[in-house]
């Protein structure tokens, strides 16, 4: 794959209207220069997608699949590169973001399974009435930097299959593998229908406010969220928004500490934290409360903390300065406020990195237990009364994930039933596919991802009511 990174604008790849540097998040330090987009760039983006669209949504549907196919099977053979460019712009270890670039073309393979027949809803001699599902138009997805791939394939499948054209906004801090995405599209896609346009996040307002975009998919902070939201209330357009999470993981008294304890570590660990689904605090039952927080800060102890590039490395570093800071003020928190056991430090040197850190004896009320870390921080906080700790539980603004640790299955599946959250596991956490819906309730996000559900997203319904009464 060419080293030449350009915008994709209406099938052409080219130079940004301005340049910016990628901060490789292991030292610090610049590693690369990109285009950065402009206004200009991102209405010419809106315009190509727009006149494109017509023409694509006429295609049948097995030639959108065949597209797709295609640049699934682009993404495998190039997903080395891709893979290493991961590390180097986002920081996670080699294993992760392997396991991404696998997950993206896995997920972009499931979605041309998915169809959507007309469904018929009435057929008698009074009438016939079917629903339809066809595309809203010109759709924009604002990403985030935790997983700019991976989050990008819950998206542009399901938009381009149900015949929409697509406008990827990757994160300033990560815009190297979606430069990537739309260097391969170019030669698959129609001119037009998939489109890379960067920024330093002030593209935003452009994308959400202009009358052309039918549709904004945004994953990111709730703070943002709101943003979008508002913004996109000016055209009326659809929104669906995947925003934070402050997943609750209670453990029950029956569990044996050693088995969970490595689940729960990863649930809470993988990209240094900054998953949306992420464990963020965990409710242990008094009775294994110290065993559990000692298991967890073997763990963290031993965990190998470096650059992603290196062999062996379990977790990498936080992936950018501003989200560096805001986790030394959780740091900050966890000292103040309770016991750290483990870490509770950054390493001194290059690069964003914080060891894993456990904190025991911390309440509710916390900062780093009623705030999203986003960070490898992970505060466990003691019950003695169930009820008491679901209600701990709910009691956040948030409800995207969370999770429930027992061997009494039937027991953790009524708890579980009660947690208020898009999303409950049982027995493990982080557990997703694509045909498996994803998305999160009260200040978690609006809409649902993945599977015909998330296809349903990027559809507008057409009824068409068809009387059999004689007119003649």
């Amino acid at each position: 794959m060419t080293e030449d990174f350009k915008l994709l604008i209406g099938g052409e790849l080219v130079d940004g209207d301005a340049d910016m540097e990628v901060i490789e998040p292991a030292t610090g330090a610049p590693f690369m220069t990109v285009p950065c987009g402009s206004v200009r760039q991102a209405v010419q983006a809106i315009a190509a997608a727009k006149a494109a669209q017509p023409g694509w949504a006429a295609l049948p549907l097995d030639a959108r699949r065949g597209h797709l196919l295609a640049f699934a099977d682009a993404i495998h053979q190039n997903a080395e590169a891709l893979t290493r460019m991961l590390v180097r712009e986002q920081g996670k270890p080699l294993a992760e973001a392997a396991g991404e670039i696998a997950f993206a073309e896995v997920f972009i393979r499931h979605f041309v399974t998915i169809d959507l027949p007309v469904e018929v809803l009435q057929d008698d001699d009074q009438r016939r009435v079917e629903v339809h599902r066809k595309p809203l138009g010109v759709v924009a997805a604002i990403m985030p930097w935790n997983f700019p791939v991976l989050l990008a394939a819950f998206k542009f499948p399901a938009a381009l299959l149900m015949g929409n054209t697509f406008i990827l906004k990757p994160a300033p801090t990560t815009p190297a593998t979606s430069l990537m995405l739309g260097h391969l599209a170019k030669d698959i896609f129609p001119a037009g229908v998939f489109n890379v346009v960067t920024d330093m996040n002030d593209l935003g307002p452009t994308l959400t406010d202009h009358p052309d975009v039918a549709k904004i998919s945004f994953t990111g902070s709730g703070a943002t969220g709101k943003k979008v939201m508002a913004a996109a209330a000016s055209t009326l357009k659809r929104v669906s928004l995947e925003l934070g999470g402050n997943d609750a993981g209670i453990v029950l008294d029956d569990v044996d500490v050693a088995t969970v304890a490595p689940r729960i570590f990863s649930g809470a660990f993988m990209n240094a934290g900054q998953v949306c689904i992420a464990i963020k605090r965990v409710y242990a039952h008094s009775s294994i409360y110290d065993a559990l927080c000692d298991e967890l800060a073997k763990l963290a102890n031993d965990a190998i903390v470096g650059d992603g590039l290196q062999q062996g490395t379990q977790i990498g570093p936080v992936q950018n300065a501003a989200q560096f800071q805001k986790a030394k003020t959780f740091l900050e928190s966890a000292h103040r406020e309770g016991r750290v056991i483990a870490g509770g430090e950054v390493v001194e040197g290059g690069g964003y990195f914080i060891r894993p850190t456990i904190v025991c004896d911390v309440i509710d009320g916390a900062m780093i237990v009623d705030q999203e870390q986003f960070a490898p921080i992970l505060p466990v906080i003691r019950f003695d009364d169930v009820e008491d700790a679901l209600a701990r539980a709910n009691s956040s603004e948030y409800g995207l994930g969370g999770s429930v640790w027992s061997a009494d299955h039937d027991r953790a599946y009524d708890l579980a039933r009660r947690i208020d959250s898009g999303m409950v596991w049982i027995n493990q956490h982080l557990d997703f596919a694509p045909h498996i819906p994803f998305g999160g309730a009260k200040q978690s996000g609006i809409g649902m991802e993945l599977a015909t559900d998330g296809m349903l997203e990027f559809s507008q319904t057409a009824v068409i009511n068809i009387s059999k009464e004689p007119v003649a």
